[in-house]
């Protein structure tokens, strides 16, 4: 309820994104709208993602997916979003990332969000979570450009 209020007050960064509640009767599950970031395929997009919450929320991270999905390296095939700020505290068990890399109660869903709207403009291939995405960014990435910017104009309702 703290995060709303200050995401409402505030509002987000250059109007990148807004977020809050689903309903007013479940304040666990909420729903963003993002901008595509500038200079990027997914410029002059809209999309949306959901976020739902854990009941020991701040300790454990929440989740983040995008519906419908979004064709990019870091964001499962389901939508699921990949990025080191949402996974659990602590030591990564693959010793991949380092513990000041993943959740801690004082991180915010804005700054997430700011991560991920980063994420989309900069993708992490080392630690790819749809590797078919990853292979085409690597050896074809105007292919890859191609595919993100059709997606964006069929997510908009545009004819192409």
């Amino acid at each position: 309820m703290t995060e709303y209020k200050q995401l409402v007050s505030g509002g987000a960064p250059d109007n990148m994104f807004t977020a809050g509640p689903i309903s007013e009767d479940n304040f666990f599950e909420w729903e963003a709208l993002i901008q595509g970031p500038e200079d990027t395929p997914f410029e002059g997009g809209v999309f949306t993602a959901k976020l739902s919450f854990p009941s020991d929320y701040p300790l454990s991270p929440f989740k983040m997916r995008f519906d419908p999905p979004v064709l990019h390296p870091n964001i499962y095939k389901d939508g699921n979003v990949c990025i080191s700020i949402l996974h659990a505290p602590g030591d990564d068990p693959t010793m991949y990332e380092l513990s000041s890399e993943r959740w801690s109660p004082v991180q915010s869903v804005e700054k997430v969000i700011l991560s991920v709207i980063s994420m989309l403009a900069e993708p992490n291939l080392e630690s790819g979570a749809n590797i078919d995405c990853c292979k085409l960014y690597r050896e074809n990435k105007a292919e890859y450009e191609r595919q993100v910017r059709r997606m964006v104009v069929e997510q908009l309702g545009i004819e192409a």
